[in-house]
């Protein structure tokens, strides 16, 4: 039987990225496609609580759903999957998430999903307006990467966040997460009839020149691969707390 591996983005269900890898996966693996119905960037690890979801098959085994990356995510591995998928591939997206936009990616935050429910999960990204030979690089890179899992398996829970650059290239390296930076903006507008409305986000303008970091790899032209863990707690906080609450006394550990 073939290793399932569950497909979903944050570009929509008609993103040429997210079909195209599909079809290259589809001659290795099983291949199982749940994927918003429409653009969801910036959409975080959003979850829809309060109104219904509807979930269409748009072809064989691909359905588009109603809600957000997540819920897609949340949805294709506890009611549409046949089985538990070994792997949760969110995009290939249609520009960056490096460094800090993990933060607000739909596309990584639905590969964070996957891994939380006990999948690996792979956020993919590619420089925006990639030119048609970088995109089948990075397909190649990606078809490669599930071989590999295959043959020897990740940890479940393992989330790795990759991006490609502009141009094609066969060289990939082992990255931390760098800090994008971008022109912070709020502009303030007025709608047609008189009221206002704000425009929120700027463009990127660079990037801190951290060594070892996804945003200088890419800057290199090379396509980087950052290995990410769920575990948010701040250890050394707990082991020496930074404050003391005035009035309060502080517990302490037992065992």
């Amino acid at each position: 039987m073939k290793p399932l591996v569950l497909l979903s983005n944050d570009d929509g269900v008609g993103s040429p990225h997210l079909m195209a890898l599909a079809d290259r996966l589809a001659a290795h693996v099983e291949v199982l496609v749940v994927a918003p119905e429409r653009q969801r960037s910036a959409a975080s690890h959003a979850i829809t609580l309060h109104k219904p979801l509807r979930l269409t098959e748009v072809a064989a085994g691909r359905y588009s759903l109603s809600g957000t990356p997540v819920d897609c995510v949340y949805v294709g591995m506890l009611k549409v999957a046949p089985r538990p998928p070994a792997l949760v591939l969110s995009g290939i997206n249609d520009g960056y998430n490096l460094g800090t936009d993990v933060f607000y990616s739909g596309t990584v935050a639905a590969a964070v999903e996957g891994a939380l429910r006990g999948a690996v999960g792979v956020a993919l990204s590619i420089a925006p307006r990639a030119e048609p030979a970088a995109v089948e690089a990075a397909l190649g890179f990606v078809a490669g990467l599930v071989a590999a899992a295959g043959e020897r398996p990740l940890r479940p829970g393992t989330v790795l966040n990759v991006n490609f650059p502009a141009t094609p290239t066969h060289r990939y390296r082992w990255t931390v997460l760098g800090r994008r930076l971008y022109e912070d903006d709020v502009a303030a507008r007025t709608d047609p009839r008189g009221r206002p409305y704000y425009w929120v986000g700027g463009g990127p303008t660079g990037h801190d020149a951290i060594d070892g970091s996804d945003c200088v790899a890419i800057d290199a032209g090379e396509i980087s691969v950052t290995p990410m863990h769920l575990a948010l707690t701040d250890h050394a906080a707990v082991a020496t707390p930074p404050l003391a609450v005035a009035g309060f006394e502080p517990a302490v550990a037992v065992g």
